[in-house]
């Protein structure tokens, strides 16, 4: 039970985080991605301000131990290969993120802004999540 109030108070942080710092904003997530033209990097700090206060966390405690702060088993991914799933579910999603705008955490947040946009952003998401499993599964 723990898990799961941490989890959500964890979210609830991480949302409150991308609307501060206006990850949420399509707009301004575009100019972030346009470095060809009129670039804004104020993005780049926010990214690098999270990774600041991540990144001694993860090496010092969770990486070391293989667990959560709760004891729970962490799933750390193993595969270092980069194969062609990878790469083509990369691409499909930088081509998505680049022109909406927008990537999952942000749409989830943006659910509770009531733009009819997001809400059918987020539905071919789910989708597209679904259409995703479906083909893993026939494999």
């Amino acid at each position: 039970m723990k898990t799961i109030i941490f989890a959500l108070i964890s979210g609830v942080i991480f949302g409150a985080g991308l609307t501060v710092s206006t990850m949420v904003d399509p707009v301004k997530v575009l100019g972030f991605l346009d470095i060809a033209g009129n670039w804004d990097p104020t993005l780049a700090f926010v990214m690098g301000g999270g990774l600041a206060v991540y990144l001694p966390g993860y090496y010092l405690l969770v990486k070391p131990r293989g667990k959560t702060l709760f004891g729970d088993p962490c799933d750390l991914p193993t595969a270092t290969k980069l194969d062609a799933k990878l790469i083509l579910g990369a691409s499909i999603f930088g081509v998505g993120w680049g022109l909406s705008g927008i990537c999952p955490g942000p749409a989830i947040t943006n659910l509770s802004s009531g733009n009819t946009q997001i809400y059918l952003f987020a539905g071919t998401m789910l989708v597209g999540m679904w259409l995703a499993g479906m083909v893993r599964r026939s494999r």
